[in-house]
């Protein structure tokens, strides 16, 4: 595992999608460098359970499908914490919400349960606008903010069998380029973080469904990078794609190019 640094004393994180996967390991290690953290679930019990014994951590029920729960959840993050200094886009669903044995007989597109595509869509593109619609005019008013959409490998978004997760990240990738062109020139700045494979998390199927030569990340290669990007050190990074996997060597030549 990576060194993760330390010294986020004072910053505040709002990570939707928290409770779980790569959520719950970015939540764990930006609360472990001193960060203050805001956790987003959907549900009350499995945001309490995100939130014991993490010290730091606070739970927020929302929805980031609904404009009023997004709404709703950043006035209560701003009461409680005074502000938010940066946004981890993370709340997304999977391919196994809508084919539980996508990775051994993936369906075509057509055959796809049309509210099952709109509830991943709206989940992985929706919700990331929705939360970062809220939050960049309040960011923008403090004068600082950083922003940072979790995407995936460019292979998924093209892969047989993928919709609509596929599309999803797809979508949410150009909408964070996008969002990193309008803000630039501000204050705020808007990265994107992957891990750089398939990751150990829920949205994959059982152990006995994945094939034998399949070798998985673990969901805390996203610990470095994260707090890295909530650093006083990337206070100037924007409009990046950070693959983790390759985070050190890429920090490495950032630094001595």
């Amino acid at each position: 595992m990576m060194a993760v640094e330390e010294g986020l004393a004072g910053v505040r994180v709002l990570v939707t999608g928290g409770t779980s996967g790569l959520g719950l390991a970015m939540v764990r290690a930006l609360a472990g460098a001193g960060a203050t953290v805001a956790i987003t679930g959907r549900t009350a019990e499995s945001v309490a359970d995100a939130v014991e014994g993490i010290g730091g951590a606070t739970g927020f029920v929302a929805d980031v499908r609904d404009q009023a729960s997004v709404s709703g959840l950043v006035d209560a993050v701003w009461d409680a914490f005074g502000g938010v200094d940066m946004l981890v886009n993370n709340a997304g669903l999977g391919m196994k919400t809508v084919n539980p044995d996508f990775m051994t007989q993936p369906l075509g597109f057509w055959e796809i349960p049309v509210d099952g595509f709109r509830d991943v869509i709206e989940t992985n593109l929706t919700g990331y606008f929705l939360v970062a619609r809220e939050v960049t005019p309040r960011m923008l008013a403090a004068g600082h903010g950083r922003i940072v959409n979790v995407s995936m490998n460019h292979s998924t978004m093209n892969r047989k069998g993928f919709v609509p997760y596929g599309p999803s990240r797809a979508g949410a990738e150009a909408l964070s380029r996008i969002m990193a062109a309008d803000l630039a020139g501000t204050p705020v700045r808007v990265n994107m973080l992957l891990p750089g494979g398939a990751t150990r998390t829920g949205m994959l199927p059982s152990g006995t469904e994945l094939p034998a030569s399949m070798q998985l990340l673990d969901p805390e290669v996203m610990a470095a990078p994260v707090v890295w990007l909530a650093s006083k050190e990337a206070e100037d990074v924007h409009d990046e794609r950070i693959i983790a996997t390759g985070f050190e060597a890429w920090r490495r030549q950032r630094l001595n190019p």
